[in-house]
């Protein structure tokens, strides 16, 4: 008997065991208003079949289940909390329907089971997962700033205990199907998808347990059964203080998801289940969330989606790169490229210097290794793709070529001319150059049709993000080769047009330099790296230029004002560059250099006293928000300059760019998408009063007022 009602197929065989297979319209199942209608009609069905044997819960799609409608999230608005628990609840109640069936349920996992997706999943008496690796299986709402609102709290900490469950819930992480059997989240795994819904009528037919029911005051599995031991309530004590001092109050979805985890300890299951709607309704209004599901959902797909990427252009795939200079930033761009199965040849002016770079990457794989996270044969695979050299030949038959070597544009341009009559007329030459325009680099090379920038971000190994430059004359050909070899190695490009710095160096300074003219105005070194911390920065902007190098970043601005490339009267922030000359005159030119804002021993840092000696003033006044705004929207208005000017190509370019590439908070959703949050009548105000009472670097930029005149946000 096959009946067909609404999109959920409904299949009851001679044993009397429905198997339900989900099939929304769309690519995904999602928790919309169809599924609403389709899971309460097949519920209805359920509940009334007297025969009743056992229930199969499966998916027509490729994946289980996507999870919620994210679309209905983002148009929420303060005010809706009582609407949005409503919706939420319902749903819930469906689940519970399901949870409370006279029968068994089996989810039968034939792909993804992701937030809503793996809430229904909690909801069933056995689950049992396709054994195989594109099989992910978590509750990530935490990274789009909200908490799994479908039981996903309530349900995984009953079943695995608060201390096992909440790092899954706090961080987010997903697993593989052998992971979360493993675990305990799951029942049984099978090799082949093909096996599932066998499977699953088996242990139907063979099983004597009842189903389980959650409901009534069952509050078992805490850490040791006795909800109110001092060992758990220390347990939960010790990490509310963690996680405040690791979200520094910025992000309120893990303390809301701690707060659900915590109370269902002692309520019974419906109780529980009403204080997670009550809390995920909250978040779901809340800026941040809003802010984070743009960036880590809309915007990240459209980035990775291709967006920027000409069309017309078959996909390429590279084989063979050559890498120009076997530092630090060389040896990464060789290292990704090699675990992707790109054969590397690793230049260096001394084949001794490009033998050191591969020990130094053969270095991080050993400690990969160690940690479990590559096997040994995966090591020597990759170390078999490095080649050192220092011959000019061995980069013959190389698709693509990297420069990685010292930001003098001589050196550049002498390798260029040196190496790109090597390789062939369709092979690309990018610099990894983070500030020198790429369109007078190219003036260099004969084919500069075929140069771009590919500007990478250190360590390259953990940082995801790639910044792709086009010169005035870089073919769309070259760039959609550089786009698909930047996803080849795994990584996330942004697209954006030449300009002195381009988007992310240009961007990352201007807190760095705020940071520089607010101690030269006289303000405590300690107060400026508190603030900067509490706006979300993993480090306060001064231990950032201490790790950037204050002699770097004055040789840049030297060289760039001999260039003609800056006006030297046009400083926006004259005393803070003034400050750094003075340090760097007393031998403190950042951390490689012995020390610059901070002094280092060992494996200890502290502010280094001579700026208290030197710059504090006690008798200046400014507040605590006013030195808060001057750090965050100076980054936030270089950002609208670069989308005003055509440097940033796209609004998701802009905000993905500022979280993965120069630190970028991740409340913000990304530098552009802060705004709309923000509001940008509010912002333009604020701008006024900064601009007012600090300069011009502080003037609201035209394109705030256009968008804001039309009525419209950054999209």
């Amino acid at each position: 008997m096959n009946i067909n009602p609404h999109r959920f197929g409904y299949t009851k065989d001679a044993q009397n065991i429905v198997v339900v297979t989900m099939d929304m319209a769309g690519s995904v199942n999602t928790a919309n208003d169809e599924f609403y209608s389709s899971m309460q009609h097949t519920l209805d069905q359920l509940e009334q079949d007297q025969e009743l044997r056992g229930v199969v819960i499966t998916s027509a799609k490729k994946t289980f289940f996507a999870g919620g409608d994210l679309h209905d999230f983002v148009v929420a608005k303060p005010g809706s909390e009582t609407a949005v628990f409503d919706k939420t609840q319902s749903i819930k109640a469906l689940f519970r329907r399901l949870e409370q069936l006279p029968v068994n349920v089996v989810a039968a996992i034939n792909g993804s089971a992701l937030g809503g997706g793996f809430e229904i999943c909690l909801c069933c008496h056995h689950r049992i997962a396709w054994d195989n690796p594109s099989v992910k299986i978590g509750l990530p709402e935490v990274n789009l700033g909200l908490l799994p609102g479908g039981g996903g709290i309530v349900r995984s900490t009953k079943l695995l205990g608060l201390a096992k469950a909440l790092p899954y819930l706090l961080e987010g992480k997903l697993i593989t199907a052998d992971q979360a059997l493993a675990e305990g989240f799951i029942d049984e795994t099978v090799p082949h998808s093909s096996e599932l819904i066998t499977r699953a009528k088996q242990w139907i037919l063979n099983t004597t347990q009842a189903p389980e029911q959650l409901g009534g005051n069952k509050t078992d599995q805490t850490l040791d059964g006795n909800q109110k031991d001092p060992a758990l309530q220390k347990f939960i004590n010790d990490s509310k203080s963690a996680l405040q001092q690791k979200t520094r109050g910025l992000l309120p979805a893990p303390h809301a998801i701690l707060e659900v985890a915590a109370a269902s300890l002692t309520m019974n299951i419906d109780e529980a289940l009403s204080f997670e709607s009550q809390k995920f309704a909250e978040l779901v209004v809340s800026p941040q969330a809003k802010n984070m599901i743009s960036a880590f959902f809309f915007q990240i797909n459209q980035v990775t989606g291709g967006n920027s990427r000409p069309q017309g252009y078959p996909t390429s795939s590279i084989s063979k790169i050559g890498i120009l200079g076997a530092g630090m930033m060389g040896q990464g761009i060789a290292l990704v490229s090699a675990k992707a199965g790109i054969k590397v040849i690793l230049k260096d002016v001394s084949l001794e210097a490009a033998n050191s770079g591969k020990i130094d990457i053969e270095r991080i794989l050993d400690a990969a290794v160690a940690k479990g996270r590559m096997s040994t044969a995966q090591l020597q695979q990759t170390l078999q793709l490095i080649t050192p050299s220092e011959s000019n030949a061995d980069m013959q038959s190389c698709d693509f070529i990297i420069e990685a070597v010292f930001e003098d544009i001589d050196l550049k341009n002498n390798l260029t001319a040196t190496t790109e009559p090597i390789l062939d007329d369709n092979a690309v030459w990018a610099s990894n150059t983070s500030t020198l325009l790429i369109s007078q680099l190219a003036q260099a090379s004969s084919r500069a049709e075929n140069y771009i920038g590919m500007h990478f971000f250190s360590p390259v190994d953990r940082m995801p993000l790639v910044e792709i430059i086009c010169g005035k004359k870089t073919s769309e050909h070259t760039l959609a080769k550089a786009f698909d070899f930047a996803r080849q190695i795994r990584k996330t490009p942004i697209v954006v047009n030449d300009s002195l710095g381009f988007f992310t160096s240009r961007t990352i300074s201007t807190s760095i330099q705020e940071a520089a003219q607010l101690l030269a105005e006289g303000i405590a070194a300690e107060r400026i790296e508190s603030i900067g911390e509490q706006i979300g920065w993993p480090v306060g902007p001064l231990a950032l230029q201490d790790e950037v190098s204050q002699k770097l970043s004055l040789d840049i601005i030297d060289t760039q004002v001999a260039m003609g490339l800056r006006n030297s009267n046009a400083d926006p922030t004259p005393q803070g560059t003034t400050l750094m000359r003075s340090l760097l005159s007393q031998g403190r030119g950042g951390r490689r250099h012995g020390g610059g804002y901070y002094e280092y021993n060992a494996n200890t840092k502290r502010l280094w006293p001579g700026l208290t000696a030197q710059f504090f003033q006690a008798d200046v006044e400014i507040s605590d928000e006013d030195i808060h705004d001057r750090l965050l929207f100076r980054p936030v208005i270089e950002t609208l300059l670069c989308l005003q000017e055509g440097v940033l190509r796209s609004v998701a370019d802009g905000n993905i760019g500022s979280i993965l590439g120069i630190g970028a908070p991740t409340w913000t959703g990304g530098y552009i998408q802060f705004i709309n949050t923000y509001g940008l009548k509010r912002f333009t105000q604020r701008c006024n009063e900064l601009q007012s009472r600090y300069g011009k670097r502080f003037t609201t930029p035209t394109i705030v007022t256009e968008t804001l005149n039309r009525g419209d946000s950054f999209s």
